[in-house]
Formats: structure tokens, sequence, C-alpha cells
């Protein structure tokens, strides 16, 4: 496992707002609430999470029948309880179990809820299913309004009530029972607008084909409405199996995703295979704190009348809460614009490829029809994506590939490979070609201006020729923003005196402020603006594998294997690039990552570099690297939104994208200290 990034004074995970969640199905012994509730305590006493879920009727069972009316049953799992709630006094976790209650003389269908020794409060079943397999209604009643708001167990007056809520720090635990969560209007839903952001069910799902992907189904709809944690744990086959099968499927998802689930019978494994099932989960509540926030429609549902809720307190100490731990039991994907499943990543692609290319289908039909697109080729990857989407669209709007005007524009940086890659691009596409070498443009700007570029010194007698052989026997650390600005801006002007520019530039570019105002960041419609980089690679080999072949499959790449770089500096004596963008500002994948988190999720330095220290990127990064290359990225994505600010339009195509229309509205004048972790207060 990487080494997780803790800050100093930070001793675990929990102060990045992780909250774990077991849901499990244990060993079960059909109307024996002692041996069920030995079972349930083994599970507990094997888990480290804060919350333990455990499922519907747990204590003695799902598939009793009329052993439901007898009192030797019910007072069993009573008094089951009660004992589990001693024995597990000094676990530091709240503990969800199903058993059968009488209440007011009617038996009912409860989830108890312990903490710290005690039963804090017990929830009814709201909703009984009594069609097909189910009769429940034969043996329970259903929650209703004129139930008492308490009951008493063992003397101690308990909390009861489907209206209840509980709450530990910043968790807020709402619970539902299996078929509540089937109706139009869950429970969780009014839980949710209370303020739940933990939903829990206890279930006994039996087994029938298709049953479990409509389950798993739910789970994740319902967690994704509620953009809350949503936790299911159904009966394990321990059930009685006079007419039906019951598979143990424990489920966990949040805020739309599966983070994980059990394995259960019917996905091919034998039954005895699955006697016990769980599956464990960290759920991220500042995560789901931010995007409640941030999606004003869960806001407005609140103005809507909903159930009002008692809060209790399930507090344990933070010392019992804190513990040891410090590795994370979800998954952090290192490239989180990247589908880490390859069937997934294709399609992927595709949709993307698609939505750029529908985008720029509509624009050119707002355009004359003689309209020229003119698209700046390097030969690099972004320019090839550009220049892909630019071919579909023209055939797609049945224009010939001749109005793409593909212009190669060689400076003193470009290298032989990159210009032949450019060449053979327009070559494959079949575009208009156009080659315009800009160095005697940029050396006569530099005579304008008075520049000695890179320090060499230029008069009247300097050609083109003599510059690029000084700048070859250049330092590789040499640097000089006039020279790489005047490269940058010349080219933009050529493109701009050539029709309806098509802009190159990545989501990731723009984020780091990566581009030179008013050149490679400006154009008239940018199909690649909320692409990140790490994407573009893919985006690229898609095309290659899937849309193309032959020798403009293999030149695809090839171009996919070039290394990164604006080339506004001279290459090496061999000829090679000498102006590597990932060595001068840090590697793309940590800055994509970072720029994900902070922006999707709003998470601060600390949390960033947390996750981070999760990852599994493509190399290994000490915590040093990271904390500079995230200092770095803050830095340059504060001081860079002006650049923003003004970019062209471009379809949007993820859940991320710094469209200052839309998506991300930042002052340009922001300080970036705070986010920096910089809080102290100022000397006097």
């Amino acid at each position: 496992m990487p080494t997780p990034y803790l800050t100093p004074g930070i001793t675990s995970l929990f102060a990045h707002g992780i909250f774990r969640i077991t849901a499990a199905a244990p060993a079960l012994s059909i109307a024996n609430p002692a041996a069920n509730a030995a079972a349930s305590l083994r599970v507990i006493e094997n888990s480290d999470a804060d919350l333990i879920l455990l499922p519907e009727l747990g204590l003695t069972g799902y598939t009793c029948g009329d052993l439901f009316a007898t009192d030797s049953l019910v007072r069993g799992a009573r008094e089951a309880l009660l004992k589990l709630a001693v024995k597990t006094r000094d676990r530091n976790a709240m503990i969800v179990v199903g058993l059968p209650l009488v209440v007011a003389d009617s038996l009912m269908n409860c989830a108890a809820v312990l903490a710290g020794g005690h039963v804090c409060g017990v929830v009814p079943k709201s909703f009984l299913p009594n069609y097909r397999e189910f009769y429940e209604a034969r043996h329970f009643r259903a929650a209703s309004t004129s139930d008492p708001p308490a009951i008493l167990l063992a003397g101690v007056k308990v909390p009861f009530g489907t209206d209840l809520l509980f709450r530990w720090q910043d968790a807020v635990v709402g619970i539902e029972i299996c078929e509540d969560l089937w109706t139009p209007v869950p429970p969780s839903a009014h839980q949710a607008m209370a303020g739940a952001n933990i939903l829990l069910n206890l279930s006994a799902s039996n087994e029938t084909i298709g049953k479990a992907a409509w389950r798993r189904d739910l789970v994740r709809s319902q967690s994704g409405r509620c953009i809350a944690a949503y936790a299911y744990s159904s009966s394990g086959p321990g059930e009685s199996t006079s007419d039906l099968v019951f598979g143990g499927h424990c489920v966990i998802a949040e805020n739309g995703h599966i983070l994980d689930e059990s394995r259960r019978v019917g996905d091919g494994l034998e039954p005895a295979q699955v006697s016990e099932t769980s599956v464990t989960c960290d759920v991220d509540l500042q995560r789901l704190a931010h995007d409640r926030r941030v999606v004003g429609s869960f806001d407005d549902a609140r103005t809507a009348k909903h159930l009002e809720f008692r809060m209790v307190d399930a507090s344990l100490t933070e010392a019992r809460r804190q513990g040891a731990r410090d590795e994370l039991r979800r998954y952090v994907d290192a490239h989180p614009f990247v589908p880490s499943e390859e069937v997934e990543l294709e399609a992927r692609c595709s949709e993307i490829l698609s939505i750029q290319t529908a985008g720029l289908v509509k624009r050119l039909s707002r355009l004359p029809q003689a309209t020229t697109l003119s698209i700046g080729v390097s030969g690099g990857l972004d320019s090839t994506l550009a220049l892909l989407i630019a071919a579909r669209a023209c055939d797609a709007a049945g224009r010939p590939r001749q109005d793409i005007c593909g212009m190669t524009m060689p400076g003193f940086g470009t290298t032989k490979q990159t210009r032949a890659q450019a060449d053979q691009l327009l070559e494959a596409f079949g575009v208009h070609g156009e080659c315009v070498d800009i160095r005697q443009l940029c050396l006569d700007t530099f005579r304008s201006l008075g520049h000695a570029p890179l320090g060499i010194k230029i008069d009247e007698g300097t050609t083109v020729e003599s510059l690029q052989q000084e700048l070859l026997r250049l330092p590789d650390d040499a640097s000089d923003l006039t020279f790489e600005n005047v490269q940058a801006r010349t080219r933009t002007l050529l493109l701009m005196s050539r029709g309806f520019v098509l802009g190159t530039g990545d989501m990731s570019e723009q984020a780091l402020g990566w581009s030179t105002y008013n050149a490679d960041h400006m154009s008239m419609y940018n199909v690649n603006t909320s692409i990140p980089k790490t994407l573009v690679r893919f985006l690229v080999r898609y095309a290659a594998d899937h849309l193309f072949e032959g020798k403009l499959s293999d030149l695809l790449h090839r171009i996919a294997d070039t290394p990164i770089s604006p080339e506004l500096l001279p290459p090496t004596e061999e000829g090679t690039i000498r102006q590597s963008t990932e060595s001068t500002i840090g590697p793309y994948e940590l800055h994509d990552f970072f720029l994900f988190h902070f922006v999707r999720h709003g998470f601060g330095r600390d949390k960033i570099l947390y996750l981070a220290s999760q990852a599994e990127f493509s190399k290994k990064y000490s915590g040093d690297e990271m904390e500079a290359t995230l200092d770095t990225f803050l830095k340059r994505f504060f001081h860079n939104q002006f650049k923003r600010n003004c970019v062209p339009d471009g379809p949007k195509v993820g859940t991320v994208s710094l469209s200052p229309r839309g998506d991300w509205r930042m002052p340009s004048d922001a300080d970036a200290d705070c986010f920096r972790g910089q809080n102290e207060l100022p000397e006097d």
C-alpha cells in the first residue's frame, strides 16, 4: 500500500472526513437468537469500521414464518439484543441490527442502533411487502403515526419511530428496512432532506433471476438522488430454503457510484462458500458535503414539505474513534479522468469524440459555407486531436475536408520528428496543407523590439540560420519568455488571417496557464477545451485502434508516444525536443489529479495530498514531490484565472470544466495562500 500523507498533528484518516462502514450478513441459524447474536458478535469483533450494518431480522432470521407469533422467539430476540449491546460496549462503532419487537401489543420489524453498550434508538419498517412470495403483514404491523415516541428496553426508555436520525460527529445516519427502498418515495429521501448523509438498509432480499442487478441499481441510484452514502445488507443463504434462496448481497454506494459489493449466491459461488458475506468501505463525508452545497436542486428540494426528525446522539469519544488506522478502504483513482477498465475507456473515448464532433458540427452550421477552418498543426497530441475532430465534423456536415487549412508553422524549437508527423497528418486526412516558416518573422520582431533572444545579440547581419546555430549551443536550462511569446503570437496571427480558427489547447493547459495570452490561449472555437491532458493521449490511441488503419493508425500511435512540449525553445544538438513541459511544471498525471479533486470536490491541500498518497500513479512520487507539484498547481491555477476568463467557446464533455460562462467562475485576483495551507495570522 502507498504510504499515507498525514499533515503534522493529524493522526488518522478520520481528519479527512472518512467514515468506515461494514455491511455484513453473518452465518445464520433459523429461529436461534442466541446463536445469531454470537455470529453477529464475531463479525463485529473482526471489523474496524465506524458503523456495522447487519441484515433485516438478523437476530431471528427472516424466514421464521409463524414462529414469529411465539413468545419464546420474540423474547429470545429481545434478550439477544440487550446482551449484544453489553458485549459491544467497548467497540468503537455504531452497530445496527434487525429483530422483531413488540410495540404497543403489535409485533414490528425493527432496526436497533447500538453504541457504547446502549440501545440508542429503534426504527420500525414503514412498508411491508405482502405480494407474491412475501407475506409480512401476516406477522408484522407497519409503522404508523400512532406509534409511541419511545419504548422500554430493560427498564430504559429508548427513542422509537421512523423519525429518528443518529448523529456521530459529521455522520448523520438514516435507516430504512428492505421494502422501504422499493417504494416510489423511500423514507431515505426524507432522511436525506433532514440531513442524513449515510443511509442504511437492513434487508432480506431473495435471489431470483435479474434481481441482483435491480437491487444494485436501486442502491446506486438512491445514493445519487440523495447525495449520500448508502449501505445495504441482505440475509444470506443461512435462511430457510423452503421456498426461497437468499444470497447475502451486501452493497455500499456513494453518490451514484458503487464503491464495493460482496459475492453472493447466484454469481457463481456455491452456498457453502458464502455462508457469511461482508463488504467494508470508507465513505467520504467531506465529498458528500461539498456536493450537497454545490448542487442547488438539493437545497431546493428541502423547501418541499418533508417529515420532521428527531436527532439521537450516538457519539463515541474522539479518542475511541481515532484509533491507529491510516489505510484507506476505498479505491482512489490515480487518473480520475481516464476509466481504468478497458471496455469503459473505449466507450468513454467514443462518446467524447462524438460530443466534440457534434459541437463543431453545430458551430459549422452557423458559419458561411465558404468559411475555412484554420488549425495550427504541430504534430503533437492536442493539435492531432483537433484535426481529427475537424475532419469528422466536415464529414458529418457534408463539407469537403479541403475546407480545413492545416497550417504548419515551424519555429526555432520545431524538431524534424514533429515536423514530419504534422506533414504526414495533413496528407493522411486529406486537408489543405500550408507551411509558413515563422523564424524570419520572429527575427524581424526581435530586431524591432531591440531584443536579444536568450541573450544572443542580433544585428542586421544576423540570419535565421546563424541564429539557429547559436541557439543550438545554449545550455538546457536556457529561458527567455519574450523569445517564446513572440513565436506563439506570430503563429496565432497567421492562423487568424486564414479563417475560422479552431483551438487546440486542452483543459490541463488552461488550469495551469500553460499557454501564451492572446496566442495559443485564443481561438474562435476550441474542441479540446474540457479534455484533460491525461485523456488526450487515450483519445488519439483510441482513434488509431478503432477509427483508422494502416499508415494513419501507425502515425497516430507514434504521435501518442511523442513527449509533450510547446517546442518554443530550440531542440538539442541531436535534434530532439529540449523543452519538456512536464520537466518544467511537473507531471500532468499529478496536475490532473489535483485539478479533479480541487474543482470537482472542493478539497483542501491536506485532503488532496492524502488521497494522492493512496493512489497508484504510473511512477512512485515522494511526499515532497507531490507537495511541490501541488504547490505549483495551486499557484499557477490562481495566477492564471485571467486567461481562463476569456477563453473561447467549446463543448463540455465531463463533470469538470473551466468554462467561465458555466462551470468555473472565479475572480482573477484571488489569493492562493489560504488554499496552499498558509493560514497563519500576519505578525504585528
